[in-house]
């Protein structure tokens, strides 16, 4: 077996840290701004330009939290168990597959984590950048439409984490939904009792 080929099915094994840290994270990312989202719509009048650059800042910023606290810590995860694995044979790893994928790992992990909330940040602003270029369907909030968005996004992380547990798709979708709703609601109801 070849060299790279090893190499892959080392990081290939690693899909499932990877896979729960696009879940996790892609669902910060939509509740992050089902929140901001909820926050501006009950707020009333705050310029598209604003909401768009706040939500920008966020999105950035979940990104490179994800990004960088994704790698620290699985790079030292990693790092550790090549320390314990050279321990228990007494032979240096830095050059083989386990060395090589013990330093790819973090790096693909990583970029998974900033990415997740990134891109699912940027699919629920869609409708605020439509709306500020002229493009608004009539009689919907730019808002209201990027909460659906973000609510359908939460649903389809759902029905995912569904295809990794073997749960029904449906059940899935609708009880990450479910938590969404509260959060909605919450955030509907306590501004709702500031603004009064």
């Amino acid at each position: 077996m070849g060299k790279s080929r090893r190499l892959f099915i080392h990081v290939k094994k690693s899909w499932t840290i990877a896979r729960r840290y696009l879940v996790t994270n892609g669902f910060d990312g939509a509740l992050t701004m089902l929140g901001l989202m909820a926050g501006f719509h009950i707020s009333g009048g705050v310029a598209l330009p604003m909401a768009i650059n706040v939500c920008l800042g966020a999105a950035v910023a979940l990104f490179m939290s994800g990004i960088s606290s994704a790698y620290l810590s699985e790079a030292a995860e990693r790092k550790k168990e090549l320390i314990e694995l050279e321990g228990a044979l007494l032979t240096n790893l830095q050059d083989s597959d386990y060395g090589h994928a013990s330093r790819y790992v973090p790096v693909l992990v990583a970029l998974v984590n900033g990415l997740s909330p990134l891109l699912i940040s940027l699919v629920i602003i869609a409708p605020l950048w439509f709306a500020n270029w002229g493009f608004q369907p009539p009689f919907l909030s730019p808002f209201i439409l990027a909460m659906s968005i973000a609510l359908g996004s939460i649903f389809l992380l759902g029905v995912f984490l569904s295809s990794v547990s073997g749960t029904f798709w449906l059940w899935a979708g609708l009880r990450t939904l479910m938590i969404a709703a509260v959060t909605l609601v919450l955030i509907l109801f306590i501004g709702g009792r500031l603004n009064m």
